[in-house]
């Protein structure tokens, strides 16, 4: 099992890839710039070359790059979208310098439309955000959303649509949240549920497409919709649940990358040795 966490470049853009080597990821997920405004600094070539070198270096893959928040690619407000899709491509243009493997997007919200106009806009954006740009290998995932608010994306057939719609002209996947699934109302804390939800998931999206698992607790409840992680094992999803999805077969060869909260130093590093427990792995870890 690959497992590993979303790490920080504070300092610099390969401190993320140095960091998890340092707590013994095999895998993680980063940002590529400020994920909560809609201008950032853009990183120097030499940036991006040293974040390459870092990640050949400590042989870390695949690499995740997670988009900024702010983007809605289905938005109705013409605005809203407009600077979604420029900041999409950036996002893209950075992921493809770093050489990143997979670029993980919220499919976005509704508002002011209906759930099949926002699908179909989400799709029309991500063309245009990748228009005329070589990818170089890079694949876009769309990750299901707690269903919160006017969010799409909350079931599989949502992001299987998406996925549906634009993978003609780009590489696209799909990135499953436990905590989102189980916030959505797919019953993956029982053992019955589990197996219905990954039936449920082959079936729409296809299990080959699923390229990665956020592997998140839930402090909300059971088909609450709202999105709040929690450690792996200590939350309404439980460690019983979790050690069923790491050795699920259908699961357990994809990488698995906890979002988990950072409460106290070396949550991370538990929370990586939980994971590694659940599954029956503990010599797993990097020398």
């Amino acid at each position: 099992m690959k497992v590993g966490v979303h790490t920080s470049i504070s300092g610099a853009l390969e401190n993320a890839a140095h960091h998890a080597k340092k707590i013994g990821c095999d895998t993680f997920q980063m940002f590529s710039a400020n994920p909560r405004g809609w201008r950032s600094k853009e990183p120097a070539p030499g940036d991006f070359a040293a974040f390459r070198e870092a990640r050949q270096a400590h042989a870390l893959s695949p690499v995740v790059i997670h988009d900024n928040y702010l983007i809605n690619l289905a938005s109705a407000d013409p605005l809203i979208r407009e600077k979604s899709i420029t900041a999409f491509r950036r996002e893209l243009e950075r992921a493809v310098a770093l050489g990143a493997d997979f670029l993980v997007t919220h499919p976005g919200a509704a508002k002011g439309g209906t759930p099949a106009e926002a699908i179909a806009t989400c799709v029309e954006s991500l063309r245009l955000a990748a228009s005329g740009l070589a990818l170089d290998g890079l694949t876009i995932l769309i990750e299901n959303t707690a269903g919160q608010g006017t969010v799409i994306g909350r079931t599989f057939e949502e992001v299987a649509e998406i996925i549906a719609g634009a993978e003609k002209d780009l590489r696209l996947g799909a990135c499953i949240d436990t905590a989102h699934s189980f916030e959505g109302g797919y019953a993956i804390h029982l053992e019955d549920g589990l197996r219905h939800t990954v039936k449920q998931l082959d079936a729409t999206i296809g299990i080959g497409k699923v390229r990665i698992i956020h592997a998140n607790d839930s402090k909300t409840a059971f088909n609450s919709h709202a999105d709040r992680h929690e450690h792996i094992g200590k939350g309404q999803i439980g460690a019983e649940a979790f050690a069923r999805i790491v050795q699920h077969p259908k699961l357990k060869g994809i990488p698995f990358i906890c979002e988990t909260p950072v409460d106290r130093p070396g949550d991370d590093t538990r929370n990586i040795r939980m994971m590694r427990k659940l599954a029956g792995a503990t010599t797993a870890r990097r020398k």
